[in-house]
């Protein structure tokens, strides 16, 4: 029989590397499927979820709204949890006024930073949309203040530079729901029963992971630009927890909370807080 082709878009990541390894690399039965990775950064993916390109994609929540009547959202493979959100920080640290006149580096217009940063500091629209490894250097250079996130979260405090706000701590303080930064969707033209399939396979793909970690595996130190082993462990358990093996009511709550938010903030936005998940068997 022959394999039938799915394109999956992730970031290079290692939380996403690490839920995506056996099921590109074949380390588990995806029987007739066979997946073909396509590595981009996430406002990358995010900007081709909004075009429709790709079958199945990692995006950020904050597009969501934007793509639902191409797209479902999977089960399995989300990232979400407490204590995971974005950091605005600085050279120095800054009252709110200062902050909302400064420059802000944000990692992409469309990503879930850039709606917490939007949530925590409405009156700040002086921003500058970049790749979210360009932001650290951005502040390093004096340049005005940026949203970090993924290994920068790790590394900013070793190169001098201070937190102003936690973003995600803000987010559950205001909303009491876990942070919702990242998910997979699929096109809702992709048939039920092979929607409902890809999700289980991406679950057991994440199982599988976790029955081998803490060691971590080639196709994860492939794409970690020269990252320590402890900050890719650090990243992966961060990112990966068991909202990203099923989201449950709780993950699907926070989820619904962002898109009321993203509503708020963007009125002229549809809302839609049903039937935006894969079809149940």
């Amino acid at each position: 029989m022959n394999a039938q082709i799915i394109p999956i878009g992730f970031s290079p990541c290692p939380n996403d590397t690490f839920i995506f390894d056996a099921l590109v690399n074949q380390k588990i039965n995806t029987g007739n499927l066979q997946f073909e990775p396509v590595l981009e950064d996430v406002q990358t993916l995010n900007q081709w979820a909004i075009e429709g390109k790709l079958m199945v994609t990692k995006l950020s929540y904050g597009v969501l709204p934007l793509v639902l009547q191409h797209y479902n959202l999977l089960n399995s493979g989300s990232a979400l949890g407490s204590g995971v959100g974005p950091l605005l920080i600085s050279k120095n640290a800054m009252d709110e006024a200062a902050i909302n006149n400064a420059l802000i580096a944000v990692p992409g217009e469309n990503t879930t930073a850039h709606l917490l940063f939007s949530l925590a500091y409405p009156h700040a629209t002086n921003k500058v949309f970049l790749r979210y490894d360009e932001i650290e250097q951005f502040v390093l250079d004096g340049k005005g203040l940026g949203v970090i996130i993924h290994e920068n979260r790790f590394t900013y405090a070793a190169k001098g530079l201070y937190k102003i706000t936690d973003l995600g701590d803000y987010w559950e303080k205001v909303t009491q729901q876990p942070i919702p930064l990242g998910g997979i969707v699929i096109k809702k033209t992709v048939a039920p029963a092979l929607q409902q399939k890809i999700d289980f396979l991406i679950k057991q793909s994440i199982e599988y992971a976790f029955s081998k970690y803490p060691a971590l595996n080639d196709y994860i130190r492939l794409h970690a630009q020269e990252m320590s082993e402890d900050v890719m462990r650090s990243h992966i358990d961060l990112y990966v927890n068991k909202y990203s093996i099923n989201l449950g009511t709780g993950g699907v709550a926070a989820i619904k909370k962002l898109m009321e938010v993203y509503h708020q903030l963007k009125p002229t936005t549809a809302l839609l807080t049903t039937d935006f998940m894969v079809p149940l068997p």
